[in-house]
Order: C-alpha cells, then sequence, then structure tokens
C-alpha cells in the first residue's frame, strides 16, 4: 500500500478508536465488559474497531431501541406492611416484571424425547392459535416434523406463527416453510443476518424459546427444534436438557411475550390474549424476560439478589459458565457464609472459548468451597438455578454475561416447595452422573484460561 493511503488509513483508525473508547466509557455496562472493549480497541484497533460496529451494540442499538419495552419499569416500590411479598417480587414489581400468578400446573419435561412428545401434542390439540419462538430450527427429522404438524393445523384454519432468529436460518428446511406460508401460517425471522449492517445489532439475537398454544397451554426451557436437542426416540449424543409444561396464566404472560416479539419481527400487532380470570389454585410462577426490550437487566438483577441473599443453597446447571466480577463475589461470599454452592456444567461444551473464559473463576470457587462437577455424558444444555427451598428458575438463559446483558431471553421462577423440589431432585439426578472436581491443567492449558478470562466478557 503507498505509504499516504496507509498514513491516512492509520490516522482515520486512531480517530475512530478514540470516539468509540469515548462512546463505550458513557454507556451503562458491566465494568469488565467495558475494559475488555477498551482493551480490545487501544491494542489492536484494526481488529477491535471493526468488531465494535458489528458486535458492541446493547440494549443502546437502534434496532433494538425500536422494539417496544416488553415492561414498563414503575420505579422504586412504596414501602408495604405486608410481609407476605418477598423482597424479590419486590425488586421485580419495580422493574414492572408482570406479576406472580398462581393457577399454574407446572410438569418436568426432563428428557428430549419427553419435550418432544410434549410440543407435538401442543401443537395437535390445539383449538385456536399456535405461537412457537425458536432460536433454531434445524432441517432434520425434529425440525421438518414439527414444521409439518403446523402446517396441518394451518391448513385446519387455526392461526400459526413461527418465529425463528436469523443466526442459523442456514439450518432451517426453507422449503418446509414455504408450505407453511401456502397452507396459511406465518414466519418471521428476527433480526435477518443479510440486512444487518455495522449498526452493532448482529451480537443481538433472540435466545427465547417458546410455545403456546390458544394461550393457555406453553413449554418454556433451553431445548431448541433440532435432532441434538429433542426428537421421538433416544438419539445417542443428544444434549442433556430440560424444560417445562405450563398450565395457567403463565403460559398467557408467555403468549404476551411472544407477541411482543412478533410485532417486532413480522410488523403485525396482535391483540394479546386477556386473562380468563380463572380462580383455579395452583402452583406459584412469574416468567420474567430480559433482553435489549428491557429497560433493566432484569435476570441478572434477580439472579445477583438472590445469590446475595441465599441461606441454605444455591444449585447451578448451565452449559456455560462465564459471570462477571459481580457474581463471581457473591458467590464466593455465599460459600464464606456456609451456603452450600454447587454447579454443574459440560466438560468441554461444544463452545472451548466459553470453557477457557469461564475456567478461571471456576477453580476459585472451588478453592472456596464450592462443589464444581463436570458433566462427562455428552453436552449438558440445561439452564436451572435453584435457591434454598424457595426459588427455582428454569428458561433460556446461561449462566453468562452473553445471556445475562446481551441476549433476548426468558426464565420460568417457581416459588412452590413440590416445583422447587422437583428441579432439585433433577440436578442431584444430574449430579450423581458427574465428576466430583474440576481436574489439573498443565502451564499451557493454565496461561490460556487466563488470556480468555481477559476477553470473557466478549465471549
Amino acid at each position: 500500500m503507498p505509504r499516504f493511503p496507509l498514513h491516512l488509513a492509520t490516522i482515520v483508525g486512531f480517530v475512530l478508536a478514540v470516539l468509540l473508547l469515548a462512546q463505550e466509557l458513557r454507556k451503562r455496562r458491566a465494568p469488565a465488559v467495558t475494559f475488555a472493549w477498551l482493551f480490545a480497541m487501544a491494542l489492536f484497533p484494526y481488529v477491535g474497531v471493526p468488531l465494535y460496529f458489528i458486535f458492541g451494540g446493547r440494549k443502546l442499538s437502534h434496532r433494538a431501541a425500536s422494539k417496544t419495552p416488553v415492561y414498563a419499569p414503575r420505579g422504586v416500590p412504596q414501602p408495604t406492611a405486608n410481609e407476605a411479598i418477598a423482597p424479590l417480587e419486590r425488586l421485580l414489581d419495580g422493574m414492572g416484571v408482570r406479576p406472580v400468578t398462581d393457577d399454574n400446573d407446572i410438569e418436568l419435561l426432563p428428557t428430549g424425547e419427553s419435550a418432544y412428545a410434549a410440543l407435538l401434542e401442543l401443537i395437535d390439540g390445539a383449538k385456536s392459535r399456535i405461537h412457537i419462538a425458536t432460536f433454531i430450527l434445524a432441517g432434520d427429522e425434529t425440525g421438518d416434523t414439527v414444521v409439518e404438524h403446523l402446517t396441518r393445523r394451518a391448513r385446519d384454519g387455526l392461526e400459526v406463527r413461527l418465529l425463528i432468529d436469523g443466526l442459523f436460518m442456514f439450518r432451517t428446511n426453507r422449503h418446509a416453510l414455504d408450505e407453511l406460508r401456502r397452507a396459511g401460517g406465518k414466519v418471521a425471522v428476527f433480526m435477518p443476518l443479510v440486512h444487518v449492517p455495522f449498526r452493532g445489532r448482529s451480537n443481538l439475537r433472540n435466545h427465547r424459546k417458546i410455545a403456546v398454544a390458544d394461550g393457555e397451554r406453553a413449554i418454556i426451557g433451553g431445548m431448541n427444534i433440532a435432532s441434538e436437542y429433542m426428537g421421538p426416540r433416544p438419539l445417542e449424543g443428544r444434549w442433556r436438557d430440560v424444560a417445562l409444561r405450563v398450565k395457567g396464566s403463565a403460559a398467557l404472560d408467555l403468549d404476551a411475550l411472544f407477541v411482543n416479539d412478533w410485532a417486532f419481527a413480522s410488523g403485525e400487532r396482535l391483540k394479546a390474549r386477556e386473562p380468563s380470570g380463572s380462580e383455579d389454585t395452583g402452583a406459584s410462577a412469574r416468567i420474567v424476560a430480559s433482553g435489549p426490550d428491557v429497560e433493566t437487566d432484569t435476570l441478572y438483577d434477580a439472579i445477583l439478589f438472590e445469590l446475595f441473599t441465599a441461606k441454605e443453597r444455591v444449585l447451578i446447571a448451565t452449559p456455560y459458565f462465564v459471570p462477571d466480577d459481580a457474581m463471581v463475589r457473591a458467590l464466593i461470599l455465599a460459600c464464606r457464609r456456609g451456603i452450600h454452592v454447587e454447579v454443574v456444567l459440560p466438560m468441554p461444551s461444544n463452545h472451548l472459548m466459553a470453557d477457557l473464559a469461564g475456567a478461571p473463576s471456576l477453580r476459585t470457587l472451588e478453592s472456596m468451597g464450592a462443589k464444581i462437577r463436570p458433566y462427562r455424558a455428552g453436552m449438558l444444555h440445561a439452564k436451572v438455578i435453584v435457591v434454598d427451598r424457595s426459588l427455582a428458575a428454569v428458561g433460556s438463559a446461561n449462566f453468562d454475561m452473553r445471556s445475562l446483558f446481551l441476549n433476548y431471553e426468558v426464565m420460568a421462577l417457581l416459588y412452590d416447595e413440590r416445583e422447587v423440589n422437583l428441579m432439585a431432585d433433577w440436578f442431584r439426578v444430574l449430579a450423581a452422573k458427574c465428576d466430583d472436581r474440576l481436574p489439573a491443567v498443565g502451564r499451557l492449558r493454565a496461561a490460556a484460561e487466563d488470556v480468555a478470562h481477559l476477553f470473557s466478557p466478549l465471549a
């Protein structure tokens, strides 16, 4: 390259880096995330600056900001004499999260086979409309069969809407989707990649997995619609995951979330179903969404609050463990307070960078007395948190900064003893199949983990 253009490019790159550094410092981010971007742009501007344009957006991205907020924060809740309102509920109330409902029937779907059967049953048993949102819809036996059932119901005259995130659309059977459209079903893609310029939104993915029939019955969890997650029969190498079948007002809350996401992706504004006014009593549950369409970091704040206030135990099952400094500190303090802290995660997972980035935090926690249990029987994809005997969380969010700060996520919070014990029992069965501690590593691996941990906020 001639000297003058090279000199000009250097100046332009430096100016862009300075401007972006200043912009990053103004953003409301976790300090570790800000530091990682500053480090990347300052040391490697020719790489860091383009990556920031592509991946640096969060809640302030122009495209993300055009989405209707899921919640309207209510501010600081007023003091109340009602001691029955738990502190976590006051926190979520102040964030505008839809309230706890106590008329729900909750069923655990502990395998990919049970979740697959429940999904087809939900589709085939719907009376008026079906709403499904997924991160991945594969063009394999599982994905094609689900689309065939949706197509059949669309031909029956039902309203069928299928929302797919744009990141893995290359895995989807486009012909099957065309058949669904011809049958009267509707398909929308959440932030298609081919329409993403350098506007900082390719990093904002819809990771929510929701299936709702008639606003009354729903499935929530972490499973995508692909054979490695679910299917009609056991499959060697299938990922270990978990989901919930929900009937009641919590299903209506999930439907309202889908309606919001659908309007953003398709432009079609649906009228959300109204509560039925049922006085049936059942399990208590609360649906909590997080992401760029939520002003506050609802899931992160709720989990962090629970970690700091735990009294007996904290059980975490996650495919990727890459928490920020505040969460690591909360877990360390829980260990020092005598709280039983236990983490189950796959080793290795399907993402080497996540494994490397999270390892230093895991080793620190293990040295503080936490039980770190590597799952060796394949890939673990479940996302479950149990705190004490009063809370269990199941849904789409991993225990990492991408899920808690960037992606569109949703979790179901369960409060009743039966459901919490159900998830704790599921966790115990899983932990029994794990190693007792982290393996020792050599110097080269330890060095790689330290370097990856430095950039963990960008992982």
